[in-house]
């Protein structure tokens, strides 16, 4: 699920640090401990460089979700403080231009005065837009669109902020279900998201502006979009249909105001996205597969092109990996991009394509960066090896990074597992790398149990830092006395275009030749009791998982996560028919043997381990029936099988009781299989 999909697709990876179900040594986080783990994210740095806005997620059990809210901190002082609370999460903060406000989305309840729901108003609150000054004060509700706001700009000038926000149904769509029922046309029925903008309002307005629309029809539907410097201009893209797969579709569009025409200045067969301005409004540079007509896997590109419509031209075609566009400065484009485990911020002059790297050192975890008005500053997550991110600001000339927060120190009653680079070959020679997670008193002379903790995507990547997530008890098995192997498999991003090809044509069966050729490199150092090897995995990560239980007898156990056990069954089923197109090189009408070969149930009657199955109920990105199909045929055939099916959850499982849910059960089934424990039930 490759570019630019990976910015919309989710793509589960691998765990870290969780619990056990039964008392192990008060250095190990126990499961609600680890749930309620803070993490600091979606920094954006003012305009003058001094404050940072960001967003803090923590667990509220109350409302079973992760909310969030926005702090600030403060630059110069060091000072940290919460901005925005109470019982709904505010997120996503923008500066105006000239720092004095945020805004921010939040679908918290209406408390502006005159805030009435427009006619035709979902009763379920939507987020919306709302003001607040960055130190501190009751915040101003700016919108009441009844189908909510999905993305939001301030306007250079800071006296109007566009939004993104989906149409309602339409009156003809109301009145046939009105006559008819409710019902759905598959492959119509699209509501499209358009593009809107509001004026924003002094202090002392009580009443809400009236937001006004400036692109409509059927024929596209907006996502990213951006500001022309002299705000007379709005550069967006827009595919020709909402759904995922149609995002190949996705061109630039200018938007002229006020006479709201619209020009597309980029068409090609692949997507386009991403658009951003340069300083001096002549250029507009984007994101794009270059035209690719396989563009999952190959290296997403930066292209910039004339703002009034000409030739583009490809900057980042030298660079091998994928190029994701950040800011246009004065001093050329940033952008950011992986690095094998790790990730950097790049800087990249348009006019003699020389690239720099920006962050430093080599082995450092970059992300999420926001530059000052002049770029002369930015703010990013950091993060090293064996560490939590956190967030921290530099000056962009010479990479000195400030921390800013102190995440980190809710690890400091635990004793956390070492993480280092796993190196070996495959069994075609192809060079492996994967991160290999041991206790802290490591003995080199022991045979330890291990569990294969396998990424999504297959474009996913497994790092080196330390993250509370929510899937697989790292923390909890590396205490119990195992070791954890998260391999960077073929197809992984950051190791460059070639590497992320090699699993075309050669899905499942080339991504676990790198499995077992890791599993067989531990073994081999005699660090591996080979009796007791588990894997586990969700989405990509699942279905390797499942081609490891159709296919092998190397394993004890496995847990597969949302994973595709049938290619043909997947095809017809999910929200993402090109990934397997594109993949496969085919549909199965086209060539049946090559989705024969790469489905796991093809080879299912040779299965014998015990394998636990888990999804979301709802799941669009890989269709439930592939679960039942694995289930089914593991039940006929006597293997030990247990399907959870979690109720009203899509591709992720995203709120933490159901979460916790998903852990127990990965402990209780590998604490069974691999040290004999009783096999409970999750209570």
């Amino acid at each position: 699920m490759s570019l630019p999909l990976r910015r919309f697709v989710i793509a589960l990876a691998a765990c870290s640090f969780l619990f056990a179900a039964r008392p192990l040594p008060a250095q190990t986080p126990a499961i609600k401990q680890s749930l309620d783990m803070r993490t600091a994210s979606n920094p954006r740095i003012s305009p003058d460089g001094r404050l940072v806005a960001y967003e803090v997620t923590w667990t509220n059990w109350e409302k079973n979700e992760f909310q969030r809210d926005i702090w600030i901190a403060d630059t110069q002082t060091g000072r940290n403080y919460r901005l925005t609370g109470g019982r709904h999460s505010s997120t996503s903060p923008r500066w105006s231009p000239d720092g004095k406000w945020l805004a921010f989305l939040s679908a918290r309840p209406a408390a502006t005065p005159g805030a009435k729901k427009e006619p035709g108003a979902n009763t379920e609150q939507k987020e919306q837009i709302w003001l607040i000054s960055p130190f501190g004060g009751e915040a101003r509700q700016i919108t009441n669109i009844a189908t909510g706001v999905e993305r939001f700009a301030w306007a250079p000038g800071g006296r109007r902020i566009a939004f993104t926000s989906p149409d309602p149904e339409s009156k003809a769509h109301k009145a046939r279900e009105k006559q008819y029922g409710d019902f759905r046309i598959v492959g119509d029925d699209y509501t499209m998201t358009q593009l809107w903008a509001v004026d924003v309002p002094g202090p002392l307005v009580e009443e809400l502006p009236k937001p006004e629309r400036l692109t409509g029809g059927d024929k596209f539907t907006v996502r990213d979009f951006s500001w022309s410097p002299g705000g007379t201009h709005i550069a967006f893209d827009a595919a020709r249909e909402p759904a995922l797969s149609d995002m190949d579709t996705a061109d630039i569009y200018v938007l002229t105001l006020p006479a709201k025409t619209v020009r597309k200045i980029v068409s090609t067969p692949s997507p386009d996205v991403h658009p951003v301005w340069s300083p001096d409004g002549k250029r507009i540079a984007y994101d794009t597969a270059g035209g690719a007509k396989y563009f999952y896997y190959t290296n997403q590109m930066i292209a910039e092109v004339p703002a009034a419509g000409g030739t583009p031209r490809v900057l980042t075609r030298a660079f091998d990996e994928d190029a994701q566009l950040v800011a246009w400065g004065p001093g050329g484009i940033y952008f950011s991009a992986l690095h094998r485990t790790y990730s950097h911020l790049f800087h990249l002059d348009p006019q003699t394509l020389a690239i720099a790297q920006v962050t430093s050192p080599e082995n450092l975890h970059a992300s999420g960066f926001s530059f000052s008005k002049d770029c002369r500053r930015f703010a990013l997550v950091a993060a090293s090896d064996n560490g939590f991110p956190e967030i921290a600001v530099s000056a962009a000339a010479q990479f000195s990074p400030k921390t800013l927060t102190s995440m980190g120190d809710q690890l400091k009653p635990f004793r956390t597992a070492v993480r280092r680079l796993w190196e070996w070959k495959s069994g075609d020679g192809a060079p492996i790398e994967g991160v290999l997670i041991r206790p802290a008193d490591f003995n080199p002379a022991k045979k330890y149990p291990l569990l294969v903790v396998i990424h999504g995507g297959p474009t996913g990547v497994s790092t080196g830092m330390l993250r509370p997530d929510r899937y697989y008890p790292i923390e909890g098995f590396v205490a119990r006395g195992a070791l954890v192997l998260e391999p960077n498999y073929r197809g992984s991003a950051g190791y460059g275009s070639k590497f992320r090809a090699l699993n075309v044509r050669n899905l499942g069966v080339g991504d676990y030749a790198d499995v077992i050729s890791g599993v067989d490199s531990l073994i081999a150092k005699g660090w591996v009791d080979p009796k007791r090897v588990g894997a586990m995995g969700w989405s990509e990560g699942g279905y390797i998982s499942a081609f490891i239980t159709a296919s092998s007898d190397r394993f004890r156990a496995v847990s597969v996560g949302a994973g595709i056990s049938d290619w043909v069954t997947y095809y017809v089923n999910t929200d993402i028919h090109p990934f397997t197109r594109q993949y496969l090189r085919a549909t199965p009408w086209q060539d049946p043997e090559i989705y024969r070969k790469t489905s796991p149930i093809t080879y299912i009657r040779h299965a014998e381990t015990p394998t636990l199955i888990q999804q979301g109920s709802k799941d669009a990105r890989v269709p439930v029936p592939d679960s039942f199909e694995l289930y089914q045929a593991l039940k006929d055939l006597g293997v030990p099988v247990k399907f959870v099916l979690y109720t009203g959850f899509g591709h992720p499982i995203t709120k933490p009781k159901q979460q916790r849910a998903v852990m127990q059960e990965n402990y209780n089934w590998f604490a069974h299989y691999i040290w004999g424990d009783p096999l409970k039930p999750v209570e």
